[in-house]
């Protein structure tokens, strides 16, 4: 029996055509919970050595919205990494003088 040759342009219109139907399903189906996954943590810095190891373990960039947050969390109080932009270095500067 011989292998049959995929018609991709085909395949791209019949899932073009299905994508809101499936969506629709994923969304109405399953609607966004927030769900507590741990419970109990000490304190607040346990709290985000678990987060940034999440995201690590799970190769997520960081939220556009917050990429400076966690950069300057990461650097500053965790101080992982040797890089960062210049907006980190000019507020740990900024802390610094102030201690």
């Amino acid at each position: 029996m011989k292998k049959k040759k995929k018609n991709i342009t085909l395949i791209r219109h019949k899932m073009e055509l299905t994508f809101s139907l499936r969506r629709r399903e994923v969304v109405e189906g399953q609607p966004m919970e927030g769900t507590i996954v741990l419970h109990d943590l000490p304190d607040l810095s346990t709290a985000f050595a678990y987060l940034f190891g999440l995201l690590y373990a799970m190769n997520i960039d960081y939220p556009k919205e917050m990429r400076y947050t966690f950069e300057g969390i990461q650097t500053i109080f965790f101080e992982l990494g040797s890089r960062c932009s210049q907006r980190i270095r000019s507020l740990k500067t900024k802390l610094l003088l102030q201690i």
